[in-house]
């Protein structure tokens, strides 16, 4: 199996919705951010996660390409990253080809929110220092990842699914994510014969 792909903008609420379903239902989950942060806080290029989309594309493209080669050796895992980085020069692929083949993903999923939701999520996370966008920015950052995530897809014959995570709904988001989950989830392997069983 490859891996499945969670993605969202920032605000969406995807880590959320992710971090619950890894506490209740005991799933695998790499946090594609994180990885980046601890290569790129490991060499001295940030103190925090939001100072990683202000370095510059060709620094981003190198810890993209650290951070998937660590994934890749985790095996079989859920990703919860980013379709595509908002950057003051525009919007970098968060799974450039590089990352696709470490990753060969299954499944994408989109978790979206209405723009009105993710922005009132923004305002009231005092745990990171996000960038002010208006409702439009917002909605046409999530229709970049729909393009983005159609791209991917092309490039690794992986399926697309939508997630919608209102508010108050983040057991909804689940229960939406995991028959997504489950059907990319490996086949169990077959018991082994006993020894002298089998045909003559």
């Amino acid at each position: 199996m490859g891996a499945i792909i969670v993605t969202g903008i920032p605000g969406v609420g995807k880590t959320t919705v992710m971090e619950t379903a890894a506490r209740s239902r005991d799933l695998n989950i790499a946090v594609y951010g994180t990885v980046m942060f601890e290569v790129a806080q490991a060499k001295g290029l940030v103190k925090s996660r939001d100072e990683m989309r202000r370095l510059p594309p060709s620094t981003q493209k190198e810890i993209q390409r650290a951070a998937a080669a660590r994934i890749q050796a985790m095996g079989d895992v859920i990703v919860d990253t980013h379709c595509s980085i908002k950057t003051p020069t525009g919007y970098l692929p968060g799974l450039p080809a590089w990352v696709l083949d470490a990753l060969q993903p299954s499944t994408i999923v989109l978790v979206e929110a209405r723009p009105e939701e993710i922005l009132r999520r923004r305002q009231n996370d005092a745990t990171r220092k996000r960038d002010e966008d208006t409702l439009e920015a917002i909605a046409e950052h999530q229709e970049y990842n729909r393009r983005f995530a159609a791209a991917y897809a092309t490039l690794t014959g992986a399926t697309v699914h939508t997630v919608h995570n209102r508010d108050g709904g983040v057991e909804d988001a689940i229960r939406q994510i995991l028959p997504v989950v489950q059907a990319s989830a490996p086949a169990p392997k077959a018991a082994a014969a006993a020894p002298g069983a089998g045909g003559r």
